[in-house]
């Protein structure tokens, strides 16, 4: 399908496809972090329940971050290009786990980022807490664009509050992003590149920043 007719969104079976590509390309690419994992859908057995499902990315640990020595790297920071996940274990007291949902909406039919905090002994983190955590640069892109804001909300397969990227306006701008790359508008819509195009983009609001060889990989 040609770039230019596309709406931007996914069908579930798309969905899927490009779930196990970021799954396996995460794995060859980030060996040193967890995986992306795919978990069925926990509703009646059936064929298409099997089917369905979400990714998820768990226990990821955090050191809480310093938002003003973080402001004043940011420049060195900016200076040399990051090939790795910026999700990493680190050491200290501070330590806060996070988990990351991947999650296909069916009403506006592109993915979804969910995701919640926790300290070591399962207390959930609340968002003044959370907010501490983040790259320095997100509050900025919280406050200024108006496609990406954090809700919390009910997990639509755990029942439990997490929150939760708003997917309104994400077909948009990753049309957008498809017609910007130009080697991607030449080949067309990509199902398997979706998500990793996708991930490059909302991961940066939570931090979680993917390799330049993900991005590479399905353009080479």
């Amino acid at each position: 399908m040609e770039v230019s007719s596309w709406d931007g969104t996914l069908s579930s079976r798309d969905f899927q496809v490009t779930a196990r590509a970021l799954a396996e390309n995460w794995k060859q690419y980030n060996p040193a972090l967890p995986p992306w994992t795919w978990v069925p859908r926990l509703k009646k057995p059936s064929c298409l329940s099997q089917e369905r499902g979400y990714l998820s990315l768990e226990k990821i640990c955090l050191v809480g971050s310093n938002k003003e020595h973080e402001e004043e790297a940011v420049d060195e920071e900016e200076l040399e290009p990051v090939d790795d996940a910026t999700l990493v274990e680190g050491s200290g007291s501070q330590v806060c786990y996070y988990d990351f949902h991947i999650i296909y909406s069916d009403s506006y039919r592109v993915p979804v980022l969910y995701f919640r905090g926790y300290y070591i002994d399962g207390q959930p983190l609340g968002w003044d807490e959370i907010e501490k955590d983040l790259p320095a640069c997100s509050s900025k892109v919280l406050l200024e664009s108006k496609w990406t804001f954090i809700t919390q909300e009910e997990h639509p397969h755990l029942n439990r509050p997490w929150y939760k990227l708003h997917p309104c306006g994400t077909s948009e701008w990753m049309k957008l992003l498809f017609l910007g790359d130009e080697s991607l508008a030449e080949r067309g819509v990509a199902v398997e590149q979706y998500l990793v195009s996708w991930l490059s983009v909302v991961g940066q609001v939570v931090g979680l920043r993917i390799p330049f060889e993900m991005l590479n990989h399905h353009k080479s």
